[in-house]
């Protein structure tokens, strides 16, 4: 069983920054890719940033240039700092992981945060 705890997320003014973090505990063997989703009242959960075990990121054209994803694979844990924040970025926050939890290739999982709220007032 593996789990993910976040923390970070909160109410800033447009323009502010928020940094958010995600440890995952439990079953783990190592980790794959880690990343992070968000969900806006009335939308589509989406994709805001994927970072590898090797450190190669992803990001949509909507948070590009402002949103940065690193990891600490020591900790199993992964940051999300967001810089140059306005209202269209409010959403609940998701953490994703590709787990392995075993010595075989195969033993994977993936698991989710519970979320975590950012609003972002105008």
């Amino acid at each position: 069983q593996v789990q993910l705890v976040e923390s970070g997320g909160g109410l800033v003014q447009a323009g502010g920054s928020l940094r958010l973090s995600c440890a995952a505990s439990g079953r783990i063997f190592s980790i794959n890719t880690m990343g992070w989703y968000r969900q806006a009242p009335g939308k589509q959960r989406e994709l805001v940033a994927t970072i590898t075990s090797g450190g190669s990121t992803n990001y949509p054209d909507s948070v590009k240039g402002r949103f940065t994803i690193s990891r600490d694979n020591a900790k199993n844990t992964t940051y999300l700092q967001m810089n140059s924040l306005n209202p269209e970025d409010t959403a609940v926050y998701y953490c994703n992981a590709n787990v392995r939890t075993g010595v075989r290739t195969y033993y994977y999982t993936t698991a989710w945060g519970q979320g975590t709220q950012v609003t972002v007032s105008s």
